[in-house]
């Protein structure tokens, strides 16, 4: 029989089902791989469902979005020359419900269409009827705006300046997604509706969409080019269908990122499992190694027997983290609700699960190599004496396996991720936090032996335990630096987004937002608030939306990527014009021009974009307004307080730059609470044209998405930390064999069994004392990287959270490592003696 015959039949004879004293393995590679399955397939599905459904989100195959204005005739003709055209229009808006007396006012995303509308998917209402435009004179509305109104099919309410029909109640609307975050329920009419509120009016707030349905020959990309080149100046934001809601794809990229890191991390952890589970039951089967020894069994032979009884159970592990993880993703899916941008369908994502079982292999692979080869190598008399794991395998002879293995990991992640520098650095920064623990390690073990031996019986015990013959303190400071990492990490995370949340609310914040107030009725609306509450205060500024389209010699059309930072070049901005500097703003370069300044156009700039973009004082930038580019000089840097909620504007222009084209105003008021209703039941009625926003029901929204981020990023992250206790068991169970017989003599010289939990719980109080500091600035660390880098929130976490989770981290683990001693202390002395 062949050398691998005859290793399958005796590890055959030794194997259960049971898989005694492996399960710690079978249990790491469920973690890890099942992680990692549930991520990709997670990650994949929601990819793939964005690509497959991107005609219906888009609403097309291409769009075309301009603010303030409708297409000249010169747009319009090269739309029509693409193929066929839909028209809608957005804005934000009041629905009046109710009685005059108490009527019911609701902020609304009010969305006009025409009869082309939609393109692609079907607009569905809640009697299962499919509908495209509504008549002029009525209205499709979302479920929460029915329920807010208190409105069903055949009542009536006002938008505007007109009257509208309930025709229905929206069941599906096809490119909700794409239309991306709203203030308000939508509510949906005919573009002739839109015309009968006279809510569009030079000067309004508003965004009109083109959509293109196009012939399957034309590629959207290069339609893309064609216009932007066609139209440099005119200020149109585009899209494909192939990235029909960036905010969405901006999203998963992000949450993928994490996720991740979150996979891979929970399967480095694993791996550590993985060894120590594997030296624990190598050390369990010290008796069968040394009789196969005994009986002529070569080291290749026995290396081989425990190669495939590892594998059998690596496999059998690895299986079952596979069927978890896709078993996972409609669990997830139904738990995350709303928080995801898309509900995927159930299937299996087959390059997920490859992936994840190929990491498992190689990790275990990693893990195991060494104390197999450990096993192999200790001569038969050393294993009946029970010196198993004491004589160190020389790095030669392991580094291949180890080595390829790693080696096969790192090209594995940098050629199957999308990032490939974030997987590569992330894997370096695992490696090199794993080398800093196996560093302490050591330095702890030389430290006690080094420490004077104190009189108290117990203390001298613990230490000595850190470094006595056979110690396995480097695996114990692994277990332990790794667990109390990812408790610092995970409650850094959780109360820096917590932080996020609770200062979303400002000391001093207004109660309500107000759009489109005209500047010939600013004195009319003042009266109005302040006949209902004299304590209310009005701020007024001039809004208008443009596009940058350029600064200093850069066309921002041109730019593959921007820069990192600038997200100011995305998509449209706000602008505005100013005779003083805006309250909440500090000027720290340059100058502001003077109050009846009729110069050459200058603009300030928040110092984080010029940054971002490298712009300096006296530099040109330029935007388009109402499809009109305008140039204006860099005159000033501003440091923006972007902690409150009044009006801060990126690029706050000269009043001769931009006031000459029509615009309305936008007014924030700030009132004693309890006063809003009032206060809108005045406003609405006398100025139908201006929508009122209150800025509490915004900002629950923002709680509402944010916290339910915070819980996701929580629940993907204690993967890690269950991957970090089995770590902690592993280590628990690889230490075994040592404890009991230094249990079994200290019985045997008279010590209680209390007395040796307290040498245990000494040890590992040690232990978790020494790696409190540095696990609380590794854990800070890449929770500060997690929270400012992957989800760009600012860096808030309650350090009194966190250093009481580090606290009760250190608790859970001593608890762990001390009901881990206490089979150790049912082992009967004289049997133990007779058997080490």
């Amino acid at each position: 029989m062949s050398d691998w015959a005859i290793a399958w039949r005796l590890a055959r004879r030794e194997l259960s089902l049971r898989f005694r004293g492996l399960r710690l393995l079978l249990a790491c590679l469920f973690l890890g791989v099942g992680a990692l399955a549930a991520i990709g397939s997670l990650t994949q599905a929601i990819g793939g469902e964005l690509a497959a459904r991107g005609q219906t989100i888009l609403g097309g195959d291409v769009e075309f979005e301009i603010s303030q204005r409708e297409a000249n005739d010169a747009e319009r003709a090269a739309m029509a020359r693409l193929g066929t055209v839909s028209q809608s229009v957005r804005m934000q808006a009041t629905a009046v419900g109710g009685d005059p007396g108490s009527p019911r006012i609701v902020p609304i995303d009010l969305k006009g269409v025409d009869g082309e509308y939609p393109l692609y998917g079907r607009l569905t209402l809640r009697d299962g009827r499919s509908v495209g435009a509504p008549d002029a004179g009525t209205v499709w509305i979302a479920p929460a705006l029915a329920d807010r109104l208190r409105v069903g099919q055949g009542d009536r309410f006002r938008i505007g300046s007109a009257s509208f029909t309930v025709g229905g109640i929206i069941a599906e609307e096809p490119d909700r997604l794409g239309e991306g975050f709203t203030l308000g329920p939508v509510a949906m009419v005919s573009l002739g509706g839109i015309a009968r509120t006279a809510l569009v009016q030079p000067g309004s707030l508003y965004a009109t969409r083109y959509r293109i349905q196009m012939p399957a020959s034309r590629d959207p990309k290069t339609v893309e080019e064609a216009w932007n080149k066609a139209f440099p100046v005119a200020g149109w934001e585009t899209k494909t269908r192939e990235r029909a809601s960036p905010s969405a794809a901006r999203f998963i990229d992000r949450m993928g990122q994490f996720l991740l890191l979150v996979g891979l991390s929970a399967l480095v952890i694993a791996g550590i499992g993985v060894g120590n589970g594997v030296t624990s039951y190598l050390a369990a089967r010290r008796g069968s190694i040394a009789a196969l020894k005994v009986l002529g069994a070569t080291s290749g032979v026995i290396a081989r027997v425990y190669l495939l009884q590892i594998g059998v159970v690596a496999v059998a592990g690895i299986a079952a983290g596979l069927i978890a993880g896709v078993v996972a993703v409609p669990l997830i899916v139904w738990a995350a609700g709303d928080v995801l941008p898309v509900a995927p369908e159930f299937q299996v994502q087959l390059l997920p699960l490859v992936l994840a079982a190929a990491y498992g292999l190689l990790i275990a692979l990693a893990f195991t190599a060494r104390p197999l080869i450990a096993a192999g190598r200790v001569p038969a008399a050393g294993l009946l004496r029970g010196v198993i794991g004491e004589r160190p395998v020389p790095w030669r002879h392991s580094l291949p396996w180890v080595g390829g293995a790693g080696a096969a990991i790192l090209v594995l992640a940098l050629v199957t991720a999308e990032q490939p520098l974030l997987s590569a650095g992330f894997l370096a920064a695992v490696t090199a936090v794993l080398l800093l623990l196996a560093g302490v390690g050591v330095l702890v073990r030389r430290t006690a032996a080094r420490l004077p031996r104190s009189r108290r019986p117990l203390l001298r015990l613990g230490i000595a335990a850190l470094h006595r013959p056979g110690s396995r303190t480097g695996a114990l400071v692994v277990a332990l630096g790794l667990g109390l990492t990812l408790f610092v990490l995970l409650a850094a995370i959780r109360t820096s987004i917590d932080g996020n949340i609770a200062s979303s609310v400002p000391q001093r914040a207004p109660a309500l937002f107000a759009l489109d107030v005209p500047p010939p009725r600013e004195g009319d609306f003042r009266a109005t608030i302040a006949a209902i509450e004299p304590r209310a205060v009005v701020a007024t500024v001039p809004a208008m939306r443009g596009t940058v389209t350029g600064y200093r010699d850069v066309r921002v059309v041109d730019l593959e990527e921007l820069p990192e930072g600038a997200w100011a070049l995305r998509g449209e901005r706000g602008l505005t014009y100013a005779a003083t500097l805006p309250e909440g703003s500090e000027l720290v370069a340059g100058r502001w021009w003077p109050r009846d300044y009729a110069g050459p156009p200058l603009v300030s700039v928040d110092e984080r974009l010029a940054e971002a973009i490298d712009l300096k004082l006296g530099d040109p930038i330029s935007v388009s307004l109402l499809g009109v580019e305008r140039t204006a000089r860099v005159a000033s840097f501003r440091k923006i307080n972007w902690d409150t909620l009044g009006f801060n504007y990126v690029l706050v222009f000269s009043p001769n730059a931009i006031a000459d084209a029509p615009h309305n105003l936008a007014a924030t008021i700030e009132l004693p609470k309890g006063r809003e209703r009032a206060v809108l039941n005045a406003l609405v009625p006398r100025f139908p044209s201006i929508s009122v926003i209150e800025v509490g029901g915004v900002l629950a929204q923002v709680r509402d998405i944010v916290g339910a981020m915070a819980t996701a990023i929580a629940a993907a992250a204690s993967v890690a930390i269950l991957a970090g206790l089995a770590v902690l068991v592993g280590a628990i169970a690889a230490t075994r064999e040592a404890r009991t017989y230094d249990s079994v003599i200290l019985k045997t010289l008279g010590a209680t069994r209390g007395q040796v939990l307290w040498v245990q719980a000494i040890e590992y109080l040690l232990l978790s004392a020494i790696l409190a500091a540095l696990a609380l600035a590794l854990g800070l660390g890449g929770a500060w990287y997690v929270v400012t880098q992957l989800f760009s929130f600012e860096w808030l976490p309650d350090y009194g959270a966190v250093g009481a989770t580090l606290a009760a981290g250190v608790v859970v683990t001593t608890v762990i490592g001390v009901l881990g001693a206490l089979p150790v202390l049912n082992a009967r002395p004289a049997r133990a003696l007779r058997e080490l």
